[in-house]
């Protein structure tokens, strides 16, 4: 049976609708007399910009085409690029929010400041990395993490080039890597849970920051392995083949469940959502922010493989939001191991006391 925390948890998917009625406009009601009738509240106008992680592109997507059909007037541009670059843009002011698969670190922190950006930090949801390879691969189910860091370090690089200096048991074949670039969050994640240092990594693996080009890649290629986030695998299950992973207690496969009880470690991570302050003043930006933090939005999470968020994560996000709230609750570490649910709430609890 599951615990009570994970039975919060999982309960959010049961969310059958987005709150989208948040960002409409209100039509007038008629009194029972006839006689008075309530003022309407203009509909939105504008246009938004989002920009960052390709993880968190398709819930991106997904919530932002709702929110434009509920608010014709306003046009929602999603771009795709990568975590670090759309930092970039989004410190620049280029961007009213951006998404990212880790949280924003400290050089990122002080070009914003540097520039007047202040950003408000919105948890979305978790995801599983995932390493998959092309789904006729009989071979391979599991894997180490001490196997996937000697694929991966850097001094693997021109030295291990077969299946078989992995494991023995594999067969004497290519291994061909594919992966995102040094610019994602998760190359920044998956090389400091996997190889211990975050941005250390060979480099002689094909490299793309647009994860379906790795995904069709490696389900092209009977000796290749990719790294890249769920939803990426979700979309092409007929395809790609997930590999377990075995982090010292044995293998597990990623899955809401096993990211819910925290089992899928140590690549189980949160992901982000990050709003300009300013922006957040114009009511189209706070209301399509506040879509991301909506309890209702798990529907949408787990649509695409992500774990939604506890409830009062969530919650305290949205209150942050209108309260303007600055910063980011990992004081610009940038990638963190081990967060889990129990741990998000427990800094949201710490900077709630702080700002009040």
């Amino acid at each position: 049976m599951a615990a009570p925390r994970t039975r919060t948890l999982l309960s959010v998917c049961l969310a059958s609708t987005l709150l989208w009625s948040q960002g409409c406009a209100q039509q007038p009601e008629q009194s029972a007399a006839g006689s008075r009738a309530r003022p309407s509240v203009a509909p939105l106008t504008g246009t938004i910009t989002i920009g960052g992680s390709s993880t968190v592109l398709p819930i991106s997507r997904l919530i932002a085409d709702g929110f434009q059909k509920a608010n014709p007037a306003v046009t929602v541009a999603v771009q795709n690029s990568a975590t670090a670059a759309g930092f970039k843009t989004f410190c620049g002011g280029g961007l009213d929010m951006t998404g990212a698969s880790r949280p924003i670190n400290a050089a990122e922190i002080q070009e914003c400041a540097a520039n007047g950006i202040e950003l408000i930090e919105l948890p979305v949801a978790f995801d599983s990395l995932s390493v998959v390879v092309k789904a006729s691969n009989s071979f391979v189910d599991c894997l180490t993490v001490d196997e996937l860091k000697r694929m991966w370090a850097p001094d693997a690089q021109g030295r291990i080039a077969r299946w078989n200096q992995i494991r023995s048991s594999f067969p004497n074949q290519p291994l061909n890597l594919f992966g995102p670039g040094p610019q994602s969050g998760t190359f920044d994640y998956f090389t400091l849970a996997i190889v211990g240092t975050e941005g250390q990594s060979r480099r002689d693996y094909t490299a793309n920051d647009d994860y379906k080009v790795v995904a069709d890649s490696v389900a092209q290629d009977p000796s290749g392995l990719a790294y890249l986030g769920y939803s990426y695998y979700a979309a092409n299950k007929d395809r790609l083949k997930l590999v377990s992973i075995d982090g010292g207690a044995g293998c597990v496969v990623p899955s809401a469940e096993t990211v819910a009880e925290d089992r899928y470690q140590p690549l189980s991570r949160p992901i982000f959502m990050y709003v300009n302050k300013a922006s957040a003043a114009r009511p189209e930006v706070k209301a399509l922010a506040h879509v991301f933090v909506s309890p209702e939005q798990g529907s949408t999470v787990a649509s695409v493989g992500a774990m939604p968020l506890p409830i009062v994560v969530l919650l305290n996000a949205g209150r942050r939001l209108d309260r303007g709230v600055a910063g980011s609750v990992f004081g610009g570490r940038g990638s963190v191991l081990g967060v889990t649910g129990d741990v998000l709430q427990e800094r949201e609890k710490i900077r709630n006391e702080l700002v009040r």
